[in-house]
């Protein structure tokens, strides 16, 4: 009886954590093909059409020439400053005195995750070469969901995320860490995750180098905002 129960117990469990996961995909299917769309046709763009290569290069040469310094401010500002300004603006934050407190999350933290993902693109580099074939960026991609994204990038955001929700207080972080966040919100993020970026970084791979960054920033900022009007 007790193995029967034990069974039965682990079977709903499992069927709460799909279901959970199931509502995620389906919540970010349409901004995660608005956003791949997005980024195919920026590809489309960079291949194509020869005039947009001015752009293309003042942005490369500005990556190339500041390196990390680059990362972090063009990423505090594409995935911090602008969503955090439009969620500001729309009333979503509320005008208090951790208003401050919270941009300068947004910005440092997101600054500190583009130098993280410029160092990883780096590396994926180095590692798999710089070739665009489809066994190079199919590695690529690999590593980078499989691997950073599932065990390190998705959970530091999420982890990190929760900690701005309860007030950069570290208790009350500690508290809301449960065995229900632990084995169903992560799951359901890293997943979820993955609808969105695995098409959205086969794309980034495919760009030059130093087109790399500069794309990600965009698809992030679109990323974000995107999913900020979902949760109005």
């Amino acid at each position: 009886m007790h193995f029967c129960l034990c069974v039965i117990n682990g079977l709903v469990g499992f069927m709460s954590i799909f279901t959970a996961i199931f509502r995620a995909l389906k919540n970010t299917l349409v901004p995660g093909l608005v956003l791949q769309f997005f980024a195919l046709i920026i590809l489309l763009v960079y291949f194509f059409v020869p005039s947009a290569g001015v752009y293309f290069d003042f942005f490369g040469a500005l990556k190339t020439q500041y390196g990390y310094v680059y990362s972090f401010v063009a990423t505090a500002f594409f995935g911090g400053l602008i969503p955090f300004g439009y969620l500001w603006l729309s009333g979503q934050l509320r005008n208090n005195r951790s208003l401050v407190a919270v941009g300068i999350f947004y910005c440092v933290f997101w600054g500190i995750k583009g130098v993280e993902v410029d160092l990883f693109y780096r590396l994926q580099s180095v590692w798999f070469g710089v070739g665009n074939d489809v066994f190079t960026l199919a590695t690529k991609v690999a590593v980078d969901q499989f691997i950073y994204s599932a065990f390190w990038a998705a959970p530091t955001i999420t982890l990190t995320y929760l900690w701005l929700e309860a007030g950069f207080n570290v208790k009350a972080w500690w508290q809301a860490l449960d065995r229900h966040y632990l084995v169903r919100t992560l799951p359901t993020v890293i997943v979820s995750n993955w609808l969105v970026w695995i098409p959205a970084v086969s794309i980034i791979y495919a760009m030059p180098n130093q087109l790399q960054i500069p794309l990600f920033n965009l698809v992030l900022c679109f990323w974000v905002l995107l999913l900020a009007l979902l949760e109005k």
